[in-house]
C-alpha cells in the first residue's frame, strides 16, 4: 500500500501548545485566551474564501453546560435548501482548477490521548477546535490548514515508535499522539489497534466493558452510556454473557468466510489489548471477542436507536381527548404527531414509502388510559409497575423508549456544484464532549487496505468514520423505527380477573407465563425483570380500565455483532462505488444516516434493520401483543432511502428526515422547522472553505431562529404595545438577518448580541401565547407534549393565519383560535412581557442585554477545560478529493 512520507511539524502544534496553557488558566479564571494565527495553506488549489426534532426526548450528550445536542426541533431545510438567500461568493469565471492532490483534514477535541494523568496529547486539539468558532462563515483555506490536522496517511512531525515485541507490526505515534499502525497481516493490524486502545483509552475500556452488556441485554430503564459517564460498574450474569456469546456463531452463519474474518479480527484485537496489559504489568480481566461484540451493541444503543415511545404517545392522546373531547383531541394529536409533513426538510427529494399506517383499518393499535402508565425500573422496585413472577416485583423509570442523541451532521458536494469540479465533504458525529473521548483518531495500514479516521475503543480494528484512498464516509443518528412497544393482555391461568401484578399474558390464544431474566449486578443491585416473547417488560398500564403489561421489542436484539461487517467493509475499501457503498452500509442494522463521497460523486444511505409490520397498525401507538400483529419481514436494500447525489449536487444531513414518505421512529417526528435549514446561502459553485463556512456559521446559529421572520410578519400588522416591545422586535429582526448568532466571538464570557438573550427567553412565552386558546387547559395541567416541537407548530400555524400557501396545513388553528388580530395581540403581549422582564434584569439600555455565553465542558469532569459551545461535530473530517 502507498504510505505517504511524514509531514514536517507545522505552526498548528505551536499554536496548540501556546493556547493550551491559556485554556488551562482560563478554566480557573473563566476568561479564555486563544490564538487565531494562520499561515498560507500549502495546497495545489488557489486559496479562495467562501463564506428534533421530536419533543420530549432529553438529549443526554453529556457534553456540557448545554452541549451542542439535539432534543428540540431546530431550523429546518431540505437536504438542498432553496436558493432564497443571495450567494456569499460569486462563482469564478475561469475554468476549474485541476486538483492533483487530495486535501483531507480532521479534528478531535480535546486531544487524542485519553489517559490519566493527562499529557501533551490530551488537550492539544482543543485550541484548534475552539478557534474555528468565531470565524463563523468566513473560513479560508489557510484557516483549514491551521485549525485541522492533516488526514493524509502520514504522521505529523516528529514520531515515536511504540515497542510491542511483535514482528510484522509497527506502531508509530506522531506529535499529536495519533497512532499509525502498519501490519504485515490482518492479525498484525488488529493486534496493534487493540494495543493502542488499551494504551490510550484504558479508563474508557475499564468502565465500558460491563456497561456494554447492559446494551446487549436491553435492560429496561438503564442507560448503558450513563453507567460509563457516572463510573458505575455492572457485572453481567451468565445468561447476559450468553447473549453475547451466541452472536459469535451468528456472525459466522450469516456472513460465512467474511464472518470468520470478523471473528479473527476481533480475537487479534483482544490479544493486542491483553498483550499491552501484560507487557506493562497491568492486571485486568482478559479481553475477549465477546468484549468487541458487546461494545458494538453499546455504540448502537447510544447513537443507533430509534422508536419505543409509543406508550407515551398513547398516554398523550388520552390526555388530549380527556380535555378537548375525542374529536378535537385526536385532531390536535395528529397535528403534533404528524409523520409526513410535506414541508419537513429531507435529505432526499425522492419519495420512499414507510408510512404511519401499515394497511387497512387500525385494529391492532392501543390507546392507554390517561394517568395509568407506571414505568418499571429494575433498580428501584415500585408497587404495581410490573407483573410479579416467582415472587419478584420490579420497576422501570420511563416508557418513552431509550434516550436519543441527535446532533451530528455532514455536508457533501458533488463535482457539478464544486468550484474545482471536485467532490467535497465536511462531516462528523456530534458525540458530546468527554474525557476520555469515546472515539480515537487512527491510521490503519494492512496488507491490502489503508484507512484513517476515528475508531471506537473496543472495536477500533475498524473505522467508525473515516476515509480510504478513494472515498470517505460519516454517520448521523437517524432515529429510525427499530423498536416497538407491545401491549400484553394480562391473564390468570385459573380464569380469575387479572391485576397489574398478574404473572401471565395472552399470546396466540394461550395464557402463558412471563419469564424472568437476571441480567447481573449493577453495583450491589441485581437487575432482574420479566420478559415476554416480545422483550423486556417496561411498565404496566390500563386500557379501558383493564390491566396490561408493556414490553419493548428491538429488531437488532441478539444481532449487534453483525454490524461489524459494515465497518469492516468500509475500512477495507469495499465501497469504492456508490452501489458497493449501499451494499456495505445495508449490513448496518443500527439506524444511521450514512454520508459518502468519492472522486466522482456523493451518495446517501439510511441504514437500519427496519421491520415490515402487520396490517392494521398506527405506528405511533403501542401494538396489541396477542400474536395477531407480529412483524412480517424487514425492508430490503432498495426500500431504504438512498441516492447517488441530488439534483442540487448537494447532500445534507443534520439528523433530519431522510426522505418524503419515510416515517422515522415514533419518538422522532419532523415538522416544518429543523436546524438543517441553517445549511443555506450556497453559491452556485463552492470550494472546500465555502462548505466549512456553511457548517461553521450554522454551528452558532440559533436552531429555532427561522421561526422569527414569520412571527415578525404577524407583529407587523399591528402597533407595538410599548416602545420597548417595538425595540425588541427590531433587535430580533436584525439579529436573525445576521444569522441569529449565539456567539462569544471575543471570548469575554458573554454573547455578543442582545438577540441571543432575547430570543431564547421569548420562545416559551410565544408558544404559550399562541397555543393558549386551544390548549390552555393542557398547558395548565402540565401535560407532557409529544411530537414535532413548538417551533414547527407555531411556524405552520402562523403562516396559515397569514394566508400563505401552506403545504399540509393543520386540522386545528391554534393562535387566536384562528383569528389573526387576536393572535397578533397575544404575541405582542408575550413580547412586551418578556421585554419588561429583561429590562428589570439588565436595565433599560437594550445593548446591555448580554447573557453569559454557553460553554462546553468534558464529561465526567476529569479535566477542568472548557470552550465556547458550538453545535458542530465532535470528530470532524474535511475532504476534497483530487479530480486528476
Amino acid at each position: 500500500m502507498h504510505h505517504a512520507s511524514k509531514r514536517a511539524p507545522s505552526r498548528r502544534r505551536w499554536i496548540a501548545s501556546l493556547t493550551a496553557v491559556a485554556l488551562v488558566a482560563a478554566a480557573c479564571s473563566g476568561d479564555d485566551d486563544e490564538s487565531s494565527d494562520t499561515t498560507e495553506a500549502d495546497t495545489t488549489v488557489t486559496d479562495t474564501t467562501d463564506t428534533d426534532d421530536t419533543t420530549d426526548t432529553d438529549d443526554q450528550a453529556t457534553a456540557t453546560t448545554e452541549a451542542a445536542s439535539d432534543t428540540t426541533e431546530a431550523p429546518a431545510t431540505t437536504d438542498a435548501p432553496a436558493e432564497t438567500t443571495p450567494a456569499t461568493t460569486e462563482a469564478p469565471d475561469e475554468p476549474a482548477v485541476v486538483v492533483t492532490e487530495d486535501r483531507s483534514y480532521y479534528i478531535l477535541p480535546p486531544g487524542n490521548y485519553g489517559g490519566l494523568p493527562t499529557n501533551d496529547d490530551s488537550l492539544d486539539q482543543l485550541p484548534l477546535y475552539d478557534a474555528l468558532t468565531p470565524l463563523r462563515g468566513d473560513v479560508t483555506d489557510a484557516d483549514i490548514e491551521e485549525l485541522f490536522l492533516p488526514q493524509d496517511f502520514a504522521p505529523i512531525g516528529e514520531t515515536t515508535i511504540e515497542e510491542t515485541g511483535r514482528d510484522g507490526l509497527t506502531i508509530e505515534y506522531d506529535e499529536f499522539g495519533i497512532p499509525h499502525i502498519t501490519g504485515e497481516t490482518r492479525d498484525d493490524v488488529s493486534f496493534g489497534a487493540g494495543w493502542v486502545a488499551a494504551r490510550d483509552r484504558a479508563l474508557l475500556i475499564d468502565l465500558g466493558r460491563g456497561a456494554a452488556r447492559v446494551a446487549v441485554a436491553d435492560v429496561p430503564g438503564v442507560d448503558a452510556f450513563s453507567l460509563v459517564t457516572s463510573g458505575q460498574t455492572f457485572v453481567p450474569s451468565e445468561a447476559a454473557e450468553q447473549l453475547v456469546t451466541d452472536q459469535v456463531q451468528l456472525i459466522i452463519d450469516t456472513y460465512g468466510e467474511l464472518g470468520e474474518e470478523v471473528i479473527a479480527d476481533a480475537q487479534a484485537y483482544a490479544d493486542g489489548m491483553n498483550a499491552y496489559w501484560e507487557a506493562n504489568g497491568i492486571e485486568r480481566e482478559p479481553a475477549t471477542v465477546n468484549d468487541v461484540i458487546a461494545v458494538t451493541a453499546f455504540i448502537g444503543s447510544i447513537f443507533g436507536a430509534g422508536g419505543g415511545g409509543e406508550a407515551a404517545n398513547a398516554e398523550f392522546l388520552a390526555a388530549l381527548q380527556s380535555r378537548l373531547g375525542d374529536e378535537q383531541g385526536e385532531a390536535v394529536w395528529n397535528d403534533l404527531l404528524q409523520t409526513d409533513d410535506p414541508e419537513a426538510p429531507t435529505t432526499l427529494e425522492e419519495r420512499f414509502e414507510y408510512g404511519t399506517f401499515t394497511g387497512g383499518d387500525v385494529t391492532g393499535s392501543v390507546v392507554i388510559d390517561e394517568g395509568s402508565l407506571i414505568s418499571l425500573d429494575p433498580r428501584e422496585p415500585a408497587e404495581g409497575s410490573a407483573p410479579v413472577v416467582q415472587g419478584v416485583s420490579l420497576v422501570y423509570p420511563a416508557t418513552d423508549g431509550p434516550p436519543t442523541r441527535r446532533a451530528s451532521n455532514w455536508l457533501t458536494v458533488a463535482p457539478d456544484a464544486s468550484t474545482n469540479d471536485t467532490t467535497l465533504a465536511v462531516m462528523g458525529p456530534q458525540l458530546g464532549y468527554y474525557y476520555p473521548e469515546i472515539v480515537q483518531q487512527l491510521h490503519l495500514i494492512g496488507p491490502d487496505f489503508e484507512a484513517q479516521g476515528a475508531g471506537v475503543p473496543g472495536l477500533s480494528m475498524y473505522m467508525l468514520i473515516g476515509r480510504t484512498a478513494d472515498y470517505a464516509w460519516s454517520l448521523t443518528s437517524a432515529g429510525q423505527d427499530v423498536r416497538d412497544v407491545y401491549v400484553e393482555v394480562l391473564c390468570e391461568p385459573d380464569g380469575a380477573a387479572p391485576t397489574r401484578t398478574s404473572g401471565h399474558y395472552e399470546f396466540e390464544g394461550d395464557c402463558i407465563p412471563f419469564e424472568i431474566f437476571d441480567a447481573g449486578m449493577l453495583g450491589d443491585t441485581p437487575l432482574v425483570y420479566p420478559t415476554s416473547v416480545h422483550g423486556p417488560v417496561i411498565g404496566t398500564a390500563t386500557v379501558d380500565g383493564l390491566p396490561v403489561a408493556l414490553t419493548s421489542k428491538r429488531s437488532t436484539f441478539g444481532r449487534d455483532g453483525l454490524n461489524l461487517a459494515a465497518l469492516k467493509g468500509m475500512t477495507e475499501g469495499d465501497a469504492a462505488t456508490p452501489e458497493e457503498f449501499f451494499e456495505v452500509a445495508n449490513r448496518f442494522g443500527f439506524t444511521f444516516n450514512w454520508g459518502y463521497a468519492n472522486r466522482e460523486t456523493n451518495a446517501y444511505f439510511a441504514s437500519g434493520y427496519l421491520p415490515v409490520r402487520a396490517d392494521g397498525l398506527d405506528r405511533r401507538l403501542p401494538t396489541l401483543g396477542t400474536g395477531n400483529y407480529e412483524w412480517q419481514d424487514f425492508l430490503a436494500l432498495e426500500e431504504h432511502p438512498h441516492a447517488i447525489s441530488h439534483p442540487s449536487s448537494r447532500l445534507l444531513n443534520w439528523n433530519n428526515q431522510s426522505a418524503p414518505g419515510f416515517m422515522h421512529g415514533d419518538n422522532n417526528l419532523y415538522g416544518s422547522v429543523h436546524r438543517v435549514e441553517a445549511f443555506d446561502q450556497w453559491p452556485d459553485e463552492v470550494d472546500l472553505a465555502g462548505v466549512v463556512s456553511v457548517m461553521n456559521r450554522s454551528a452558532t446559529e440559533d436552531e429555532d431562529s427561522t421561526l422569527w421572520p414569520v412571527v415578525s410578519r404577524v407583529l407587523d400588522g399591528g402597533e407595538a404595545p410599548t416602545e420597548l416591545a417595538g425595540e425588541v422586535k427590531d433587535i430580533l429582526d436584525e439579529w436573525v438577518a445576521d444569522d441569529a448568532p449565539l456567539l462569544d466571538a471575543d471570548d469575554n464570557g458573554d454573547y455578543d448580541q442582545p438577540g441571543a438573550t432575547i430570543f431564547p427567553a421569548l420562545l416559551d412565552p410565544l408558544y404559550d401565547a399562541a397555543l393558549q386558546p386551544v390548549l390552555g387547559q393542557v398547558i395548565a395541567d402540565d401535560v407532557r407534549f409529544r411530537g414535532i416541537g413548538g417551533a414547527s407548530i407555531l411556524d405552520k400555524d402562523l403562516r396559515t393565519l397569514l394566508g400563505d400557501d401552506v403545504e399540509g396545513p393543520f386540522a386545528v388553528q391554534y393562535c387566536g383560535a384562528g383569528d389573526l388580530d387576536a393572535c397578533r395581540d397575544a404575541l405582542w403581549g408575550a413580547v412586551a412581557a418578556v421585554a419588561d422582564e429583561l429590562a428589570a434584569e439588565y436595565g433599560d439600555d437594550t445593548s446591555d442585554w448580554l447573557v453569559e455565553g454557553r460553554r462546553s465542558t468534558f464529561t465526567p469532569g476529569l479535566i477542568p477545560d472548557d470552550f465556547r459551545a458550538t453545535n458542530r461535530p465532535t470528530f470532524q473530517q474535511v475532504i476534497e478529493f483530487a479530480n486528476s
